[in-house]
This record gives C-alpha cells, structure tokens and sequence, in this order.
C-alpha cells in the first residue's frame, strides 16, 4: 500500500484527496494533508480521519510517506518539488510542472539527484477516446498526417479570477494557453508529434488580469503537418467544448464533448472490426471539468513506482509542452514565428511583471 500526501488543498484538491481517501485506488491511501491555510487543510484531514499540517516539511519528517503530490499555485510548483526531492520520496505534480524551462530543469535534476520519480498530472491521456486515439496513430491508420487542431472554449468570469489572488498572474499562472488549455497542447503534441515552429495571438478580452483569456496559434509539426490552437476561457454564459482533431490521408478523428470526453467522428478509409462500435463504446460523460483521467492516472503511477514501469510523463515529457507554451508566448511578445528549441527572451511567463 503506497502513502500519499497532499501539499496544497485549493480546488483540485477535491479530485486529488476523494481518489486516494476514499480507496478509489487500489494499493494508494492518503494519510496527510498540507496547506499554509489551516482551515483548508483541516477541512480535507477531517473528512477522511488523516493527519494535517501546516508546514510541509514537518510533515514529511513526521509521517511514513511513499509520494507526495503537490497541488500548489502553479508559481510554486517548482520551489516545493525541489524542497520536497531532498526526502527521497516519489512526487506527483499537477500542471504545468512549473512556469520556467530553468524551473523545469531543476526539479528534473533534483529528483534524479534523490532518486525519486516524478509524475506530471496529464489526466487527459488517460481518458477512454484518447487511448483509442493513440492507438490508432501508432497502428498508422491515419496514413501521413495532414493537421491537428485543439480547441478550448469554456467560460471563467471574472468572478472565478477574483476568487484565487494568483490566477492570471504571469508570475503565478498564466493564461488560458497555461492553465486551462494546457491539457489540451499536451495531447496536440502526444499525438501530432514534436513541433518545428510556432506563431501566436493573444488579447485579454473580457476580463481584467495580466495574461490572456484568449489565444489563437498556427503550429508546424516536424513531420510536415500543421496545427492549430483555439483558446478561451470568454465564452459565455457557460462551458462549450474541449476537443481534439486529427486528419490524415487515410482518417479522422474528432473527440469533442465537455473534456475530450465525447467521439465525435471516427472514419477511416481502411476499416477494422470494432470500427462500427466505436462512437457508442468509447464516448463517456465526465462528472466534472478534471474528467475520469486522474483515476486511471494514479493507477498509472502507482503501477510504475510498484513494478518500475515505464513513466507516460516523467519529468522530460512534461518539460516538452511547456517548451511548447514558452515558444508561444514567446512569439505573441515578438509578433514573430519561433522555432523549437529556443532560449526565451520575452516569454512574460514565470515573471514577475510588476517589478
């Protein structure tokens, strides 16, 4: 039975804390909590019977812990994996791992330094019309591939930025291409495969906060295809669509609904037995925003820690769609394309503006 611990109990922690406190795992259990509000962290340790502290570092020195994962303001990640490396014990990190390429790197190296693992969360990898998807690109039935296109259309106010004092800050979270959308790139460039170049837009359009509710990128694929991101968080009154496409000379493929939940078109020129099935076997209804992924997530990671299995996003995965993202933000700074790999020089993103 592997011990978790929480770091963080914001809003995530919800998903994070019901999975591993209410045996939804098999051979996880939560047995600590942390938070620099009281209140928060009490909340979560009385609900499931564990302990709860304040300070993380008390609590990694008191309590028998396998894996800590780290839920924090995405302008911390970075600092509190580094600080909790030096205990040797695996850490799960939700996204993005950090908001620096440099910050990325260190956690990197601190965790291999102390022979931990690290896991970044990409739930979204694991959702039932992913895998099918994945599948399909590796068996080659999309033949050569022609463009790949997210799109991330769901509505937070201003009301949702004013409840959290770090969200839409550059120094803290980003934007919608970092903090909502993120999930989304990362499956762009899981399935498309690495990017040769980027260009970029981006307005703040329907709320006050330093970065962008807004994006709009053409990618270049390395394999020739192109790409496109749509990103928003200024639909209104409420949430549409988070989707994925992928055309290739011999299919297309289309997973739409709430959280790349839903198969929306499965058409390939060669066909399979089961292909008729599909729409109806692989298309589910998600409870909330985060969708079904975490479960199969933690399953994940548990079966690599027990059975040293190989890690889906180890660190080094993780890193590439934040290169992705800096490349970005990059070229909407510079009006100009960007080319992976580069050494960000307008990226506002990790950095304190106001300064």
């Amino acid at each position: 039975m592997l011990k978790f611990a929480l770091v963080g109990c914001g809003r995530i922690a919800k998903r994070h804390s019901e999975l591993l406190g209410q045996n939804q795992i098999k051979d996880a259990c939560l047995v600590a909590v942390c938070d620099i509000d009281k209140e928060k962290a009490d909340a979560i340790a009385s609900q499931f019977n564990i302990s709860s502290y304040t300070d993380m570092h008390r609590m990694m020195q008191s309590e028998d812990i396998d894996v800590v994962t780290v839920l924090t303001e995405s302008g911390y990640h970075a600092t509190h994996v580094i600080e909790l490396a030096q205990y040797g014990k695996h850490i799960v990190v939700e996204k993005p791992m950090a908001l620096t390429l440099e910050g990325a790197d260190n956690m990197i190296r601190a965790c291999d330094k102390n022979g931990c693992k690290l896991f970044v969360v990409k739930q979204n990898r694991f959702n039932v019309p992913v895998v099918k998807l994945k599948n399909a690109l590796d068996q080659g039935r999309f033949g050569k591939l022609v463009m790949g296109t997210i799109r991330v259309r769901w509505s937070r106010d201003q009301a949702y930025y004013d409840q959290a004092w770090w969200r839409g800050r550059w120094d803290m979270d980003g934007g919608v291409l970092t903090n909502q959308a993120s999930h989304h790139i990362d499956l762009l460039e899981y399935m498309m495969g690495d990017v040769e170049s980027v260009f970029a837009k981006s307005t703040t359009a329907l709320v006050d906060i330093e970065a962008e509710d807004t994006g709009i990128v053409l990618l270049k694929f390395k394999n020739g295809a192109l790409g496109i991101i749509e990103a928003t968080t200024a639909i209104r009154p409420k949430d549409l669509e988070g989707s994925i496409s992928i055309l290739g000379e011999k299919g297309t493929v289309e997973i739409g609904g709430f959280a790349v939940n839903k198969m929306i078109h499965w058409n390939f020129v060669d066909k399979q037995d089961g292909d008729a099935d599909i729409m109806e076997k692989y298309s589910v209804n998600p409870p909330n925003v985060y969708g079904f992924g975490h479960q199969a997530y933690y399953e994940h990671v548990v079966d690599s820690i027990q059975n040293n299995s190989k890690q889906l996003v180890a660190g080094l995965e993780g890193r590439k769609s934040l290169e992705l993202i800096s490349a970005i933000y990059e070229s909407i700074e510079t009006g100009k394309e960007v080319f992976l790999r580069f050494k960000p020089e307008k990226c506002k993103l990790g950095l304190n503006t106001n300064e």
